[in-house]
């Protein structure tokens, strides 16, 4: 049974101006003609525009829906292809969501103003590509399977998409993060640690806890790094028979200010709980090793 293009639009519900659009796109080519010049479709034709409506009703494009009935590509590719695209957007909306929850807390301020023009620059999956593209940029060529190796893992957890419902200093975070990493001295000092961290000879290390516990009070106190006081402070420290200038240039190359923000920042966008800075100490212990290196 052939039907006429109104009996089609009738049978399925798709508006004939739109049935006679794919037509004309060759996604739904007629049958036949009649001897007046209308259109003609049969059985075959109606089950094609159901998978076409169908494609088209879940958002694929054209020449997406062109290759599944060409059968260049199968439903399965075109609808993964599709889920990723639709990630992409909602990622999209999620950003714009928190945007808009920060504008609408409180009265307008220049403050939001930056914000809202630093996170307009960069979406959500740039933030995400700029991360990846550091990391790969740092850890490049190094050993994975060094003591240090994680690191490289651990610097991908960047959370591409903001909370929610963002507080100000989350996005202020989001904003410092991909500052940070595009920052050329930032990803040349992480991609020094990187190789020393992975290298076949590992220089000496100190126990973090006990520079917490000493050199972290002398540090609050204002001990002088060369003074007889840093001097025993060094001695509670130093592991027995380490080269001090060696340990101080281990530490001088593995403590960073910087790279300990990049840490805290994700953490503000985690909802860790916040943890004192440590780097200082260690430079103030660096600086007391170098001063009674000799002794």
């Amino acid at each position: 049974m052939m039907l006429t293009i109104g009996q089609l639009a009738a049978r399925t519900g798709v508006p004939v101006r739109t049935i006679r659009f794919w037509s004309d796109e060759g996604l739904l080519p007629e049958t036949d003609r009649s001897r007046g010049g209308y259109r003609r479709y049969d059985a075959a034709a109606a089950a094609r525009l159901d998978l076409v409506r169908t494609l088209r009703e879940l958002g694929l494009g054209l020449d997406d829906v062109r290759l599944v009935l060409e059968r260049r590509r199968s439903v399965e590719e075109v609808a993964a292809s599709h889920v990723r695209a639709i990630d992409d957007r909602i990622r999209t909306l999620r950003t714009q969501r928190a945007v808009c929850t920060l504008l609408a807390r409180g009265p307008h301020s220049p403050r939001k103003a930056a914000l809202m023009n630093d996170l307009a620059r960069l979406s959500a999956a740039r933030r995400q590509e700029m991360i990846d593209e550091f990391v790969d940029a740092a850890f490049a060529g190094t050993d994975p399977d060094a003591p240090g190796a994680g690191i490289a893992t651990s610097m991908r957890s960047l959370p591409a998409d903001l909370p929610d419902d963002p507080t100000t200093e989350q996005v202020e975070a989001w904003v410092e993060l991909a500052e940070l990493v595009s920052d050329p001295a930032f990803r040349a000092r992480v991609r020094e640690m990187a190789v020393a961290g992975s290298a076949a000879e590992h220089p000496p290390a100190a126990d973090p806890a006990a520079v917490a516990e000493h050199a972290g009070p002398a540090l609050a106190a204002g001990v002088d790094p060369a003074s007889a006081q840093a001097r025993e402070v060094v001695e509670r420290i130093a592991p027995p028979g380490v080269d001090r200038a060696e340990l101080a240039a281990a530490i001088t190359v593995f403590a960073d200010r910087r790279v300990e923000r990049y840490w805290a920042l994700l953490g503000v966008l985690n909802g860790w709980d916040p943890f004192a800075p440590t780097v200082p100490a260690f430079e103030w212990f660096a600086e007391a090793l170098r001063a009674h290196a000799a002794e």
